[in-house]
């Protein structure tokens, strides 16, 4: 009975691993389409988000199965939970990459304001952030878990530095409200990214402790 668990935990666990690589590069793509300006990419894009959801689906459906025919207690039982929870978080970051890719489709033939520099830099932490979470919780490693949020301070730094950026080129040019905004949408997908992974983290902390606490970026 054991053995049979411990075979479907570890199909889980893959299956999330595979979900977590899978979105990274739905975020990696949305911003080089974004960056490059190709709208052929950005349907790309789009397009797979669909293998996103059905993955997230998959991993909901068979962790209910799990839990109804093998009754886990206590840590297995966060385990599943948890695995349930990152499922969704990872299918939501799926999200911002598409509506960044959707962002590229909807400019048409409009040039960008500016060339990117900071967004590719959100776009390295955030993914970065992303992978190592998913390979915290994969590890049981709680002192990685506490650790990654803090970098959640950099990706705002940068977006400040965005927004900044945009405001002043409004306040120049009027006529640049609308591409400022295509950028600053952009630059706030990729915030609301590191946030889902802090939500990742909290979830490996539950899991191995029990303990449900939000972690803060900046007073640790």
């Amino acid at each position: 009975m054991r053995a049979t668990f411990e075979a479907e935990l570890k199909y889980l666990k893959d299956e999330l691993l595979l979900l977590g690589n899978l979105v990274e590069q739905q975020i990696q793509g949305a911003v080089e389409s974004f960056k490059q300006r190709d709208p052929q990419l950005s349907r790309t894009i789009v397009e797979k988000d669909d293998e996103v959801n059905e993955k997230r689906y998959m991993i909901e459906e068979q962790v209910l199965i799990t839990i109804a025919t093998q009754q886990p207690m206590a840590r297995d039982l966060r385990l599943l939970a948890s695995i349930l929870e990152i499922a969704g978080e990872l299918e939501r970051i799926g999200d911002y990459a598409k509506g960044i890719a959707t962002i590229n489709i909807r400019m048409g033939e409009e040039a960008l304001l500016t060339p990117l520099v900071k967004i590719p830099m959100m776009a390295e932490k955030c993914t970065s952030m992303l992978h190592r979470a998913i390979q915290a919780f994969i590890q049981e490693d709680i002192e990685e878990a506490n650790q990654i949020p803090r970098e959640d301070d950099e990706v705002d730094r940068l977006y400040e530095e965005v927004y900044s950026s945009m405001m002043e080129k409004i306040v120049h040019d009027e006529n640049a409200i609308q591409r400022a905004n295509w950028i600053l949408w952009v630059a706030h997908n990729l915030e609301r990214v590191a946030d889902r992974v802090t939500n990742i983290c909290e979830r490996t902390i539950f899991t191995v402790t029990g303990d449900m606490k939000e972690i803060r970026s900046s007073d640790q």
